[in-house]
């Protein structure tokens, strides 16, 4: 299969959860025998931060805006699918685009579902129209659940399919290297992440002063009172996660709220503190529980005295069962196969919408 993704990015991991998502996907897709074509479109912020610059299981290019998209329109209209992905800029535009051009599959990619469903239903999404999501052939969400139901019943989506993210295992996987921290949380900041944040690791900072915690990513604001206790890394490159994760004794897991109101939305930041084997806390959102269960794969908190409580605990054989079910259900290459599937039934059904309309 040629495929052609416009995503966010793939080429820095700064500030955003994309790059990393694809990297395993498309990586583990690769290996499956296909070829595929990344276009990024060139923005400073990103340009600056870069810690992929030439992969290996795809080529990687860069397009300056959207008029630059007639560089690659060949490529895009002989491809075997094209997909858009979420939060690219000018994503509407570039979606038109593709629809117009693409002769084959045309998929959207939602690592945002709960974001871009909020946003649509304010009449302010940049990146996707109500127009755009019955265009697409496919629509492969970060959100199951309830949600696919609503994308293909509400929007019109002629397939809506779950396509969570995955972790690549070769890559994050349990580090030699000494516990410094009690208690971890990875996240760029998010306003509305920080309550939660607050009251699951900066409350129980400041009521175990014995105990070492840190916080890793951008975009923090200075005003926030961090107890002396808690160390802040602003940003931490892919590669450090892994050593990141399993010097840690537990780790937080905090979600968005558009996230938590859908159900069924797992961070990427799950599935990989779980395959480096570290305990994860996380807050407690519908769907969770079937992607690892409860008090044997995964531990669930809302309020500070149960994070103090685990943290007087020794629970890491609850790491050692979520490392196994990641394995055996969230790897790249489980994910890598859906995605093939999923691609394989919309060409299916346009085959199928072909014959029909010659009938």
């Amino acid at each position: 299969m040629k495929l052609v993704v416009l995503g966010l990015s793939l080429s820095s991991s700064w500030g955003n959860g994309h790059a990393t998502t694809y990297r395993a996907l498309l990586s583990a897709f690769a290996a499956r025998g296909h070829d595929i074509l990344f276009l990024e479109r060139n923005v400073p912020w990103y340009a600056s931060q870069r810690d992929l610059e030439a992969p290996d299981y795809c080529r990687l290019d860069f397009y300056a805006d959207l008029p630059a998209l007639e560089d690659w329109r060949g490529e895009i209209a002989a491809a075997d699918a094209v997909i858009v992905g979420s939060y690219v800029p000018d994503g509407v535009a570039v979606g038109q685009y593709v629809q117009r051009h693409a002769r084959s599959v045309t998929a959207f990619y939602d690592i945002d579902t709960p974001v871009t469903l909020a946003a649509l239903r304010a009449g302010h999404c940049d990146y996707l129209s109500a127009e755009l999501i019955a265009g697409y052939d496919l629509y492969c969400s970060f959100t199951g659940g309830p949600t696919l139901t609503l994308l293909e019943d509400r929007y019109g989506s002629p397939l809506a399919r779950a396509l969570y993210c995955s972790v690549d295992t070769d890559m994050y996987r349990p580090a030699d290297v000494p516990k410094r921290w009690d208690l971890s949380y990875l996240g760029t900041y998010s306003a509305d992440r920080q309550p939660t944040l607050e009251r699951l690791l900066i409350e129980p900072a400041r009521l175990l002063p014995g105990k070492r915690f840190v916080v890793a990513g951008p975009q923090y604001p200075e005003d926030i009172d961090w107890p002396a206790n808690v160390e802040r890394i602003d940003h931490l490159p892919p590669k450090d996660h892994p050593a990141f994760y399993s010097a840690s004794r537990y780790t937080l897991n905090v979600t968005r709220a558009d996230m938590i109101e859908a159900g069924w939305s797992p961070s990427v930041r799950l599935f990989e503190a779980a395959a480096c084997g570290t305990p994860i806390i996380s807050d407690i959102w519908p769907g969770l529980d079937a992607l690892l269960a409860p008090n044997r794969e995964i531990l669930f908190a809302d309020k500070p005295e149960q994070i103090i409580l685990w943290l007087h605990e020794d629970r890491a054989r609850i790491g050692d069962a979520a490392q196994a079910r990641i394995h055996a259900e969230h790897s790249a290459a489980t994910r890598a196969a859906q995605l093939e599937a999923h691609l394989n039934e919309a060409a299916a059904m346009r085959t199928q919408d072909r014959i029909a309309a010659a009938e």
